[in-house]
């Protein structure tokens, strides 16, 4: 494989994610279509939109080519926001060729058609789905560029392509490990933004770490729910991609969905929200497609269910959370179809 590494595209993630790559290869790229960007990559070694305070690596160098970017590289990242997906996919797709590996650090679904970014990506370039790699876990671009200690899985179907991504990450600072179950981890990394905004909100309301905590750990049986019901194993939202990722993702202030439903618990308006932000947040669209998701598989999801309406039927939040607390009394282990882990192991 070519020592050359691609990274698609340059936002908070993908940036941190190419330092990642820089501090362990000579050779790494990075695609953006904003030339001032580019150049303040190249000229002064900042991302100074999306990672003001971050010095990124000197041999990480930055092109507006997607040629130049991904020609002769072994590895592509693509780390495009879920609703640019598939255009970067059909552009990347002219220098696409078996060879490479691909590896996606996306988490959240197509919202027009309820796809996994795998499925995007490999309806576009015209692959298995299952030699894709996807890359989640508890990390967030700010302290990954500051080298912070940070573990994260990556999963593919692909035993040899999970490896190389895994050697391909792995340093002193990153730790990487592997897991089989590729729909589980895509899921998860997707499903944990929808209750991060949950808990922005519980906290904007002020309602304190007990409703927090409960939150989290109702939100956890949420998404094992709907995440076996796809076919996923539910041991993955026991692990980094699941509970990992929920935990850092709903507690932080780096945390663009805690920060995003904090706000909306303090009575900001929608619009408001997404104006003041200036990046994109991933959970709002994940609530609006596991709606239909979950109403297509037959599976309750309370807290999406009342989030869904604080987002896009103008509920207030306080409401929401007196639905959520008022609700029929239940058993707290629902039951699970725990024949998906036979079937996974398989």
């Amino acid at each position: 494989m070519s020592n050359k590494v691609a990274v698609l595209v340059a936002g908070s993630w993908g940036t941190a994610l190419a330092s990642v790559l820089a501090a362990n290869h000579p050779n790494v790229i990075i695609w953006s279509r904003n030339s001032e960007q580019v150049q303040e990559i190249n000229e002064k070694h900042m991302n100074s939109r999306y990672l003001p305070d971050a010095d990124l690596p000197p041999n990480l160098k930055a092109t507006t080519d997607m040629e130049e970017a991904v020609s002769g590289a072994g590895a592509v990242l693509i780390v495009a926001p879920s609703k640019a997906m598939r255009e970067v996919a059909r552009s990347f797709k002219a220098y696409w060729h078996k060879d490479m590996l691909c590896i996606h650090a996306t988490k959240g679904f197509e919202t027009e058609t309820m796809k996994r970014m795998s499925t995007v990506i490999s309806e576009e370039l015209g692959c298995k789905e299952g030699d894709l790699v996807v890359l989640s876990g508890p990390s967030h671009a700010e302290e990954v560029v500051r080298r912070c200690p940070t573990t994260v899985v990556v999963a593919s179907l692909n035993q040899k392509a999970a490896a190389a991504a895994q050697d391909l990450f792995m340093n002193a600072d990153f730790r990487v490990y592997t897991n089989r179950d590729m729909l589980g981890v895509e899921l998860a990394g997707a499903l944990k933004n929808i209750i991060a905004l949950g808990a922005g909100m519980s906290d904007g309301l002020g309602y304190g770490d007990n409703a927090k905590a409960a939150l989290l750990t109702r939100g956890l049986a949420e998404m094992t729910r709907i995440g076996v019901e796809m076919g996923a194993n539910p041991l993955t939202f026991s692990g980094l991609a699941g509970i990992g990722d929920l935990v850092v993702t709903a507690t932080s202030r780096h945390s663009r969905n805690w920060r995003a439903g904090s706000m909306l618990g303090q009575g900001t308006k929608l619009d408001e929200v997404l104006g003041s932000m200036g990046m994109v947040v991933e959970g709002i669209r994940t609530t609006k497609a596991v709606h239909t998701i979950s109403e297509k598989y037959g599976v309750q999801m309370p807290i999406a269910a009342q989030l869904y309406q604080v987002l896009f039927e103008d509920k207030d939040p306080k409401v929401a959370v007196e639905a959520l607390m008022g609700r029929d009394p239940k058993t707290e282990m629902e039951s699970m179809k725990l024949e998906t882990w036979e079937q996974w192991h398989s």
